[in-house]
């Protein structure tokens, strides 16, 4: 039973995911009819979003610990990662959030959508990376520059959440955001590059 602990923290994190970003989802429609109070709604979907976070790294340290690392993990594993945060960037560009230094609503579209194309684009890349290299039998684990893009990413989902809750229209809120956007969409594409450069990959493709 101790073994499926890693693969359970696993599942967990996919149901809050489902649940953080169908929250998302909502939160402009409760506000706008005052259903809910706004900040309290989202302050609850940050929490969610937050322990979805910690699950993610107890599975890694439940499956080190129990000695339990295997391909399924390391396959599974990074796509509850994927629909986290592609799902979340999904989520916003549908409602058009976060709002940015009072850019209409085109404007901000084209911001969004394109953030997450960037995303998908590289997510895909590394998938078929990582599939094709496990299929042959190499390990394609995650690497340091896959963590620190992993934790950007989860930083700029929930600064947006805190924006939307708290921070709508401050200046500072739109600096830190767009900041926020455009570390994490360098180190994206950095740790995409990337991928082709380890020696896993390599060694898999010769």
């Amino acid at each position: 039973m101790l073994r499926l602990i890693p693969n359970i923290l696993t599942f967990g994190r996919l149901v809050l995911t489902l649940v953080f970003l169908v929250m998302i989802l909502l939160a402009p429609r409760y506000y706008a009819k005052g259903e809910v109070s706004f900040p309290g709604f989202l302050d609850f979907a940050f929490i969610l979003f937050v322990i979805a976070g910690l699950t993610d790294i107890a599975d890694g340290i439940a499956a080190r610990w129990l000695n339990v690392a295997s391909k399924f993990g390391r396959m599974v594993d990074p796509l509850a990662d994927k629909i986290l945060v592609c799902g979340a960037f999904a989520c916003f560009a549908i409602i058009n959030e976060p709002k940015l230094f009072n850019l209409g609503p085109g404007a901000l579209a084209a911001i969004h959508w394109s953030v997450l194309g960037v995303l998908v684009a590289r997510e895909a890349y590394v998938t078929v990376l990582r599939h094709t290299a496990e299929a042959r039998g190499v390990n394609f684990a995650a690497t340091r520059s896959g963590k620190v893009k992993m934790f950007l990413q989860s930083f700029a989902i929930g600064t947006v959440v805190v924006k939307m809750a708290h921070v709508q229209t401050a200046a500072w809120g739109n600096y830190f955001t767009a900041v926020t956007f455009a570390i994490m969409l360098v180190v994206t594409v950095i740790s995409g590059v990337r991928a082709t450069q380890r020696r896993s990959w390599k060694k898999a493709v010769s």
